[in-house]
């Protein structure tokens, strides 16, 4: 055996030269892995005795990308392209020996080798549309020619891991080899492919299938229109269907410059460099600074949550979904029975779930009338109505019952635990856990720590939201914690901008166009204007109260701050319009015009602003946290990085510029934080605060 570096061997096994990266955890495409492949070629190529070539790694996977962290750092040792060419340009038939996932840079290098063989568990894709990219080693123009232009299309606009045995079907890969025996399957594929003489499959000039969609632009068309939704804002799946084209309709060295060409534009753009970011900093909110890897955690075999309602079953179904049984206890049979319904209902309308899955997972679920039902869970989630009253009701029975050592949580949206944790003998125990709704599917997990609250319980609670498929962030107790902080501040100049002379389609308009999913006049007539609306209160004091007291109480009534047709399709209306205007002539003021960069402003800067606050205060470990919570949990749109990064990219300076200028205007809500002030001063980012 011949050590090429320190992460590369090359060995002659019978007369197959094997070389075998070794670059944990991931043998990402780094220098090292680099300069390791260029010296194995070089090794083989040398070696009279190999007659074919493999290349396998060691570890839990095969070259899975890309090294991230390299980007936009200087160029060090050999470069993907030489290699790729090294490999291509070979004499002798080199194989690609995949396990794991071929991801990124790892398929383009196996697309570059004449043979691929893989493990049935293996994975291939090309996922760099999710950080903003697109595949910038002949991906894009190599792998249309083996998949097709369709199949082509959909891989690389969703990043989608494509298992092995659709692989195979699709061209992908030559050979599926023994589960757990690859290195012997591959180098008895390579033996047999030298043996037969097999010819040397050079993907490039594979042109048959772009060939065969040459001369039909409909393709590309009906692909843009049956997915603008989801490509809506993104340039990158655009820059990836470009490069296709460019496969179909130029020579292969042309389409290779097309892809360098729009490779560069994504790379120094700000779309990539807010989802390289997003990535990032999803991983960093899983570090806890004083709360140590090696920090015990409990046990969580059983959960018991209080609250058979939406959200109490959304939560119950992610625990059962890992095989976690769960009992759920309420106040009256009725509200049981409808609550598991509901859940079973879920599971039926899920597309992947079979009658089976779903009956197994059923049994998971105990229903319960009395809270002595949960004296034996680990984990007691209450998810009862928004009332201090009630929660502290509900806390100082559960400390009663609860076995010692069980963690008590909360899914308060905004109140404040340490209050909750006041009624019991073990404040240690009590953890917030913000689960957002529907909470079976949101991704989002608000972790939020009090004042008492151990390390083993955050700890637990951030391993177990792994567990369950969410993406957690901990904060500390503020009202509204993070997320809904933050959102109210946006919502307050919302609420002020229509009273100024805004529609509220023109605050919906402007906002949706940022790239959220929908506006908060839109959100409000989704969820129902009547939400916490009670009619015999109701003095048609508010903008709320009049369009409630006419029954437009959003999308179910047919009307709300929009009028909607029988599909629900949304129109401005006329009727909100003239109530708007008389509140606004009421109140003494005249409606005056506002531009989209105002009501842009207006709106993303308080937020940014009171994220500015949250630092300051400790209630978010770092920026990157608080971009994480909107971005899983408010609809932020990754390409912009979140709130506080999109602040940085603006630059702090210019944010506490305009906030000064809208205080003296507007009063003492647009206070810029002193930690804006600070950053701005220093000339730094908030990514810089620690």
């Amino acid at each position: 055996m011949t050590v090429i570096n320190d992460v590369t061997t090359y060995a002659l096994e019978g007369d197959v030269g094997v070389i075998t990266l070794n670059s944990p955890p991931v043998n990402a495409l780094s220098f090292n892995v680099r300069d390791g492949l260029a010296g194995g070629m070089a090794a083989a190529t040398a070696d009279a005795g190999a007659k074919a070539v493999v290349i396998i790694c060691e570890g839990r996977t095969f070259i899975a990308g890309a090294d991230i962290t390299e980007f936009g750092g200087p160029q060090r040792g050999a470069s993907l392209f030489d290699v790729q060419a090294a490999i291509e340009d070979s004499r002798k038939p080199v194989i690609a020996a995949i396990h794991g996932t071929a991801l990124g840079g790892g398929l383009e290098v196996a697309l570059t080798c004449h043979y691929r063989v893989a493990v049935p568990s293996a994975r291939c894709g090309l996922p760099e549309v999710n950080l903003g990219l697109l595949p910038g080693a002949g991906g894009t123009q190599r792998l249309p020619r083996i998949v097709g232009v369709e199949k082509a299309l959909e891989m690389m606009t969703s990043g989608t891991h494509v298992p092995a045995k659709e692989c195979l079907a699709m061209g992908l890969v030559d050979e599926i080899v023994e589960e757990g025996k690859l290195r012997e399957g591959a180098v008895a594929f390579a033996h047999k492919v030298a043996a037969e003489g097999r010819p040397l499959k050079k993907v490039r000039e594979s042109n048959e299938k772009v060939e065969a969609a040459r001369g039909h632009p409909e393709i590309f068309e009906n692909f843009r229109k049956a997915n603008a939704r989801r490509f809506r804002g993104f340039l990158a799946p655009e820059y990836n269907i470009r490069c296709i084209e460019a496969a179909v309709n130029e020579p292969f060295e042309e389409g290779l410059k097309t892809e360098r060409r729009l490779f560069g534009e994504l790379m120094s753009g700000s779309q990539s460099a807010a989802q390289r970011y997003a990535f990032f900093a999803e991983r960093q909110a899983a570090k806890i600074p004083d709360v140590p890897d090696d920090t015990p955690i409990i046990p969580v075999n059983k959960v018991g949550i209080i609250g058979a309602g939406t959200m109490g079953g959304g939560i119950a179904m992610n625990f059962v979904n890992v095989g976690i049984p769960v009992t759920i206890v309420e106040v009256k049979q009725e509200a049981l029975e409808r609550g598991l319904q509901t859940i079973r209902r879920n599971y039926e309308r899920s597309r992947s779930a079979k009658p089976e899955e779903t009956e197994a997972r059923m049994r998971l679920i105990t229903g319960a009338l009395d809270l002595s039902a949960l004296a034996d869970c680990d984990l007691v989630i209450e998810a009862v109505f928004e009332r201090m009253d009630i929660k502290k009701d509900v806390f100082a029975k559960l400390d009663a019952i609860c076995k010692p050592g069980a963690i008590l949580a909360t899914n308060t949206s905004g109140l404040n635990i340490d209050e909750i944790a006041s009624v019991t003998k073990r404040p240690e125990a009590v953890i917030g856990l913000h689960f957002f709704s529907p909470a079976n599917v949101m991704k989002l997990l608000e972790v939020v720590r009090a004042d008492h609250t151990s390390k083993e319980v955050i700890a637990t609670s951030m391993r177990l939201a792994r567990k369950i498929g969410k993406i957690a962030v901990l904060v500390g107790v503020c009202p509204g914690f993070v997320g809904n902080r933050i959102l109210g501040a946006r919502q307050r100049e919302a609420n002020k901008l229509i009273m100024e002379g805004a529609m509220p389609w023109d605050v919906d308009r402007v906002l949706y166009d940022f790239g959220f999913p929908m506006g908060p006049f839109a959100m409000s007539d989704l969820a129902g204007l009547d939400i916490g609306w009670v009619k015999e209160r109701s003095k048609g004091e508010t903008i709320r109260d009049v369009l409630c007291e006419m029954d437009r109480r959003g999308q179910k009534t047919g009307a709300g701050w929009y009028d909607y047709d029988e599909n629900r399709v949304a129109k401005p209306s006329p009727v909100t319009e003239k109530i708007l205007h008389d509140f606004i002539v009421k109140s003494g003021a005249n409606p005056r015009k506002i531009s989209d960069d105002e009501i842009l402003e207006r709106c993303i800067y308080p937020m940014i602003n009171e994220g500015a606050k949250i630092l300051e205060e400790g209630k978010a470990i770092r920026a990157s946290d608080i971009d994480v919570v909107w971005e899983n949990g408010y609809g932020w749109p990754v390409y912009r990085g979140g709130p506080m990064w999109y602040g940085d990219l603006v630059g702090p300076d210019k944010v506490l510029a305009k906030m000064k200028e809208f205080q003296a205007q507007m009063g003492d809500q647009f206070r810029p934080a002193a930690l804006l002030e600070k950053v701005a001063a220093d000339g730094k980012k908030f990514q810089d605060v620690r």
